[in-house]
């Protein structure tokens, strides 16, 4: 009761905590059980809080995303998925654009899903070669992209 304050929830609790008691006595060497059970007791409620909590939470941030889903209308779903198209054609042009070697360990790490030791094997780069290659070309199709975004907005 001291930290439900409601006799539903707190005759929930001990019985799940009974539940657990008989698990855990067989488990556990104790020397003090007063101390103990009121540790489990304690332990039980606090993560029955932060459980709660938790789910409230998730549910406000629900509540949240969806009053803002609902919120933008038909031209707005429109205007981000051309906006996403626009950016995919991008990414397609400054593929080409790429170093050679850079647009190989792009496509096997992004497009293949291969992992880097998959690409030092097929390409016979080095380890290191691949890790740089992937991050230089990541770098330049974000400035291709960039530059291609703003030069459409001007």
């Amino acid at each position: 009761m001291k930290y439900f304050r409601n006799d539903a929830n707190a005759q929930d609790a001990v019985m799940q905590i009974f539940e657990k008691l008989i698990s855990d006595l067989k488990k556990h060497h104790i020397v003090a059980f007063k101390p103990w059970l009121y540790m489990v007791v304690k332990n039980h409620c606090m993560m029955t809080f932060r459980k709660e909590s938790t789910e409230q939470k998730r549910a406000t941030e629900l509540k949240k995303n969806q009053s803002e889903f609902v919120e933008k209308g038909d031209s707005e779903h429109l205007e981000a998925e051309q906006e996403k198209e626009l950016v995919l054609q991008h990414l397609k042009t400054g593929m080409f654009d790429l170093k050679m070697e850079q647009k190989e360990c792009i496509e096997l790490f992004y497009m293949k899903e291969k992992s880097y030791q998959q690409i030092v094997e097929e390409t016979g780069y080095t380890l290191n070669e691949v890790k740089s290659h992937i991050q230089n070309g990541k770098r330049n199709l974000k400035i291709f992209i960039t530059h291609k975004s703003n030069g459409k907005a001007e």
